[in-house]
C-alpha cells in the first residue's frame, strides 16, 4: 500500500510536471496552458455527458427490476476519469479520456468486475452446513 501512495502522490505528479515541461519547450508555454485549458473543458463536458448517460442506463435497469451491476462499474469509471481529469496534466487527462470512450469503458469493465469480485469475496455471505453466515468484520 505504501508504494502506490509514493506512486500516486509523488511519481505521477512529477511525471506530470515533466510532460507539460517538455510540452512547453516543444510547442510553446503559452500554447501548452492553452491545451491544459482546452484539455480539461472537454474532458468536463464529456464526464456531464457520459455520466448522465450512465445514469439513464441506471435508472433504465432499476425501472426493469433489474440490477444496475454493469452500469454502476460504468459509473464509477466515469467518476475515476472525472478526478484523472481535475488533475492538472497531460497523462492524468490521456487516462480520463479513455475512461470516458465507452468502449474503452467495455473494454475495462471485466478487469474491474473480476478484481471487486476477488476483493469482495470474503465479505459476502457463505453457506457453512445449512447456515449462512454472513461476514463483515472478518470473525
Amino acid at each position: 500500500m505504501l508504494f502506490w501512495l509514493v506512486l500516486l502522490f509523488i511519481a505521477v505528479p512529477l511525471a506530470e510536471l515533466y510532460v507539460i515541461l517538455v510540452a512547453a519547450r516543444s510547442i510553446g508555454t503559452l500554447e501548452t496552458i492553452g491545451l491544459l485549458i482546452l484539455v480539461s473543458v472537454v474532458g468536463a463536458w464529456m464526464v456531464k455527458a457520459q455520466g448522465l448517460a450512465v445514469l439513464w442506463r441506471v435508472r433504465n435497469k432499476l425501472a426493469e427490476g433489474q440490477m444496475p451491476g454493469r452500469e454502476l462499474v460504468d459509473g464509477a469509471l466515469v467518476l475515476l476519469a472525472g478526478g484523472l481529469m481535475l488533475t492538472p496534466g497531460f497523462a492524468t487527462d490521456a487516462v480520463g479520456l479513455l475512461l470516458l470512450f465507452p468502449p474503452t469503458r467495455l473494454a475495462i469493465r471485466p478487469f474491474v468486475i473480476r478484481r471487486f469480485r476477488h476483493r469482495t469475496a470474503y465479505f459476502g455471505p457463505r453457506r457453512r452446513g445449512t447456515q449462512t453466515i454472513h461476514d463483515v468484520d472478518g470473525d
